[in-house]
């Protein structure tokens, strides 16, 4: 089983094309069920809800998307940083500053996914793709840093990581990608890993 996660909308948006994308997702790809979860856009919370259901159902690898407003391509994101500092609150009205995220983990931390793979096969499909070196500092990234920090201490075995998703077109700051786009590409993704 291959669990996938998405976000909900957030800030002023009516919609997060992450959410909208893995829900377009078939339920299986190459025999692997593929799972899915929809997350809250709060601090920590969404971090929990997946930690929960990888203990009870062990994954063979976990993908977690997000939007990235102003980008305009699908990026895989390379590393997590021990960081949050949030510039809105979050959906519970939560925004921390410049505050490490667990206190004693290390200070970054790497997706273990095929990153550099998954982009040239985007790229080869004929898709916007290119890594991420930073998935920022709001709830994307405390939700990749937590999850990976866990993931590494009780299952360094089973790859895990993020991408970001641009807004789509017709969305301000979107790109020329639909949201049936994002759904193809993670697909291709999801292939890479299998």
């Amino acid at each position: 089983m291959i669990l996938i996660t998405g976000f909900e909308p957030f800030g002023n948006a009516v919609l997060n094309p992450s959410r909208e994308a893995v829900k377009l997702l078939p339920d299986t790809i190459n025999d692997e069920k593929i799972e899915k979860l929809q997350l809250p856009v709060v601090f920590g919370e969404a971090a929990e809800m997946i930690i929960k259901q990888i203990e009870r159902e062990t994954p063979s690898a976990l993908i977690m998307t997000g939007v990235a407003a102003g980008r305009d391509k699908i990026t895989p994101e390379v590393s997590a940083i021990n960081l949050a500092d949030a510039r809105i609150p979050d959906n519970a009205g939560q925004s921390p500053k410049w505050e490490r995220i667990i206190e004693d983990a290390p200070d970054g931390l790497f997706s273990t996914l095929p990153v550099r793979q998954m982009v040239d096969a985007m790229e080869a499909a004929g898709f916007k793709a290119g890594l991420s070196y930073s998935a920022g500092t709001y709830v994307c990234n405390d939700t990749f840093f937590r999850v990976c920090y866990h993931m590494k201490n009780i299952a360094p075995n089973i790859p895990c990581g993020f991408i970001h998703v641009p807004n789509p077109k017709g969305m301000d700051k979107g790109t020329d990608m639909t949201v049936e786009d994002f759904a193809n590409a993670l697909e291709i993704c999801i292939r890479t890993i299998l």
